[in-house]
């Protein structure tokens, strides 16, 4: 029996979709909450909990949890690290658990939570691999649902849910039967050849460059630099290859 694979742009538009029976949701939030949060796993941190509100990054602050995130590209000023990725590769973490929120990620997370997923990843190309070899092993159908920015389309979520379903589609049992699909699919074949560069049209690129972000940007678009592959057990994202 074929599994499906469907892009959801924005979590806007999610509450638009009537969610398939037995669906595997991949949270994908490129720049930056994703990648962080491969880069965190790759670096030994035991668990990460999203949470919604700052109010609950407060909480378990209070209860001595290393905390971290932003709010429209800045740090709150409880929070013990930032939403970075190099701020992840940090022996601080190593054997923690630690609490993270952010502007579009921990929302998505969140949504589908809500959403009732038989499992929640998260993706970035940085365990891009690694993530495509172990959805290959499921029989649910899977569900790729974009950050964005403030619930609008993003170019580089879109790219790397092209980029995965690339490599689910040299599975015969995927297949594609939406727009959003094979236009992710489309986007990818255009930039694979140079992500960096062509990365450069992402509005979110230049957003971040303003406020003097734009360090991790070559390290973002790097393939495969994670073998990790974070899946929500319960409250905390641990790395699945490991459970």
């Amino acid at each position: 029996m074929h599994r499906q694979i469907e892009v959801v742009f924005s979590p806007a538009l999610f509450k638009y979709r009537k969610l398939k029976d037995n669906t595997i949701i991949v949270i994908v939030d490129i720049l930056r909450a994703t990648t962080s949060i491969c880069s965190a796993f790759n670096w030994g941190v035991e668990a990460i909990i999203p949470v919604l509100t700052l109010e609950e990054a407060k909480e378990y602050k209070s209860k001595g949890y290393i905390v971290a995130g932003e709010r429209i590209e800045r740090n709150f000023d409880f929070a013990d690290f930032g939403n970075g990725a190099f701020e992840f590769m940090n022996d601080k973490i190593i054997g923690k658990e630690i609490v993270h929120s952010t502007t579009n990620g921990t929302v998505a997370i969140t949504m589908a939570k809500d959403a009732g997923a038989n499992e929640i990843l998260i993706g970035a190309f940085s365990n891009l691999s690694v993530l495509a070899d172990y959805l290959s092993k499921k029989d649910e159908n899977i569900l790729i649902l974009c950050s964005g920015w403030k619930n609008n389309f993003c170019l580089e979520d879109s790219i790397f849910a092209g980029a995965l379903i690339e490599r689910l589609l040299n599975n015969s049992r995927f297949i594609i039967h939406n727009d959003s699909s094979y236009c992710s699919l489309e986007l990818w074949k255009l930039a694979q050849s140079n992500l960096l560069e062509f990365m450069d049209r992402a509005s979110h690129i230049h957003r971040l460059r303003n406020h003097h972000l734009d360090d991790v940007f070559e390290y973002t678009f790097t393939l495969d630099t994670c073998p990790v592959v974070p899946r929500l057990i319960g409250d905390k994202l641990k790395n699945a290859l490991l459970l």
